[in-house]
């Protein structure tokens, strides 16, 4: 008998775990414990004070009350660090429905020999359709105007040549990021007849010749694009890979988005562009500090979209999720080679 903890939250429950697991692994003898976070109801941080684990929802006391002895765990938010994995000592697989393992401290479990997997692209048509979202309602000040007629007023004036939305037929729009997400972007706005500029040092020629976006470098997609969406991942490299520097090179009144992570963007110089009407919209759905703080400048800016960290947000995504993560885990089970893990050294011995 395998003891398995699922761990799931309001986003994905448990069930969904357990379901998916039971129907790849129909005649394993399997025994379920189940532990419930309360993402997002309450909001993930970092667990552990040691820096190991960044994003997690739960404490290390009900990880370790839940996981009793269970070798298997798979888990949306709950935090695995350095104090569970070494106090949980029959734990020999973590699968994180996540497309990175941050509520892993990684480094500790491959010193452990444990595998972490993780579901990359579990979000991936849920995030674009959001950017893609993001971009016409900043565009055509489908936000604006909504927010405005609610207050009782009728606003005409964008009718008004020089308040006039733009339109995505012809623009050139420029994607600083070219993963699966960037891609599926990519393919709508050009259905727009948008011309599409990628800025990302690691995405393939040939593919990009093939989904007919132009490769260039970053100042030049600044440059030339009236509309700026972002998808890169965070690194070192990327952490403010936007700032004040390169954002003055935007053609005047550009449209910039990002719906992939607050690092990439530097905050502090956007309120001023905003005024300036440099920036002729900004849409947000990441943020320097999540959620942003009461007296935060762009709260008052103009022309900013903000909605709270929902790009992902699909019932498909939960579903998808839950099924690759529990894949990985019938993999492991049946002792078959894994397809996404974050520590693949740890494959050639493991936790004894």
């Amino acid at each position: 008998m395998t003891t398995v903890l699922v761990s799931g939250d309001d986003f994905i429950d448990p069930e969904l775990f357990s379901a998916a697991l039971r129907e790849s692994l129909p005649s394993a003898g399997l025994s379920f414990r189940t532990l419930r976070t309360r993402w997002p109801n309450e909001p993930f941080g970092p667990v552990g004070g040691d820096g190991g684990v960044k994003e997690a929802s739960g404490t290390e006391e009900q990880v370790l009350e839940a996981l009793g002895d269970a070798s298997v765990a798979l888990t949306q938010m709950a935090p695995f660090t350095a104090r569970v994995i070494r106090e949980a000592p029959r734990l020999k697989f973590i699968g994180v429905a996540r497309g990175g393992p941050v509520n892993v401290d990684l480094a500790a479990a491959t010193a452990a020999g444990i595998p972490v997997t993780f579901t990359p692209g579990r979000n991936a048509a849920a995030a674009a359709e959001f950017a893609v979202g993001l971009i016409l309602a900043a565009m055509r000040r489908i936000t604006f105007a909504d927010a405005a007629l609610k207050e009782g007023v009728w606003r005409g004036d964008y009718y008004a040549y020089e308040n006039a939305g733009l339109e995505l037929d012809g623009a050139t729009v420029g994607l600083v990021g070219y993963g699966a997400i960037g891609a599926i972007v990519a393919r709508v706005l050009r259905a727009f007849g948008s011309h599409v500029l990628v800025s990302d040092p690691y995405a393939d020629p040939a593919r990009a010749q093939a989904d007919g976006v132009e490769l260039t470098g970053l100042e030049d997609l600044l440059r030339r694009s009236s509309v700026v969406s972002l998808h890169a991942r965070v690194t070192p490299e990327t952490r403010h890979l936007i700032n004040a520097g390169n954002l003055a090179l935007l053609p005047e009144g550009a449209v910039l988005v990002n719906s992939a992570r607050g690092e990439l963007l530097d905050y502090g110089p956007l309120p001023g562009l905003l005024e300036s009407g440099r920036l002729g919209a900004l849409a947000l759905d990441v943020y320097d500090i999540e959620p942003p703080p009461a007296d935060w400048p762009l709260h008052k800016a103009p022309n900013v979209i903000t909605t709270p960290h929902l790009a992902g947000a699909t019932r498909q995504t939960a579903d998808r999720a839950a099924l690759i993560t529990a894949a990985e885990a019938a993999r492991f089970l049946r002792g078959e080679p894994l397809r996404h893990v974050a520590n693949p050294e740890v494959l050639t011995g493991g936790r004894p």
